[in-house]
């Protein structure tokens, strides 16, 4: 008597996701930025502090974000009031401003030796390694969300991205500026990034009486 072909039985894996906040990630609030900052200034993380503006008011994504140059952001030896940015997805120029605060924690980060002679303006610690990774600055972005008690699964790069928008269109409700900071080509697309249905729902239920 022949002993038919059973299918092998495999172990099963635990879900890769347990556990895990998967999904869009949570834009700070302005507290989160303060005390964030707070903490930068008190262990005069002059990197940090200098990387921590121009993530959010940039509104870049990560890969164009380690890849800013010190021409980005500096001409004639001075730091620049506006930046202009080459976006890697979409072939198109950003531009964002520097505030005054901002341009002082980069004038501070430019006379750091580990960026002397530097073309990127957030140079790696190896040679082989021009700027820091896509993944560096992920794990700095998870440094300083547990830094405040935050949960680190709720937040990641694209929460810098989302940060000032998420704010601009509390202030405003203007969706059309937010798609045009975004660069976004359809408004769906602002209007899916900013999770707007979910999240102000509830807020335009309550002002609203019959």
């Amino acid at each position: 008597m022949e002993t038919p072909n059973l299918p092998a039985i495999r172990a099963l894996r635990p879900v890769w996701n347990k556990g895990r906040i998967v999904g869009q990630k949570r834009p700070l609030k302005p507290k989160h930025v303060w005390a964030i900052r707070v903490r930068l200034e008190l262990a005069e993380a002059r990197r940090n502090l200098a990387l921590i503006k121009p993530a959010i008011d940039s509104k870049l994504r990560s890969c164009d974000l380690v890849k800013m140059k010190v021409v980005d952001i500096m001409a004639s030896g001075q730091i620049k009031e506006r930046a202009s940015v080459l976006q890697s997805k979409t072939q198109k120029s950003v531009r964002f401003e520097i505030s005054q605060g901002t341009r002082a924690s980069l004038a501070r980060w430019m006379g750091e030796p580990l960026i002397i002679g530097s073309e990127y303006l957030w140079p790696g610690r190896f040679h082989e390694r021009l700027h820091i990774s896509t993944r560096q600055y992920a794990r700095i972005v998870r440094e300083w969300v547990t830094s405040i008690g935050l949960e680190a699964s709720a937040y990641g790069t694209h929460s810098m991205r989302r940060t000032k928008v998420t704010q601009i269109y509390k202030k405003t409700e203007n969706l059309r500026a937010v798609q045009l900071l975004l660069r976004h080509t359809k408004m769906d697309s602002t209007v899916r990034y900013l999770g707007v249905e979910l999240e102000y729902a509830p807020d335009i239920a309550e002002v609203i009486e019959i």
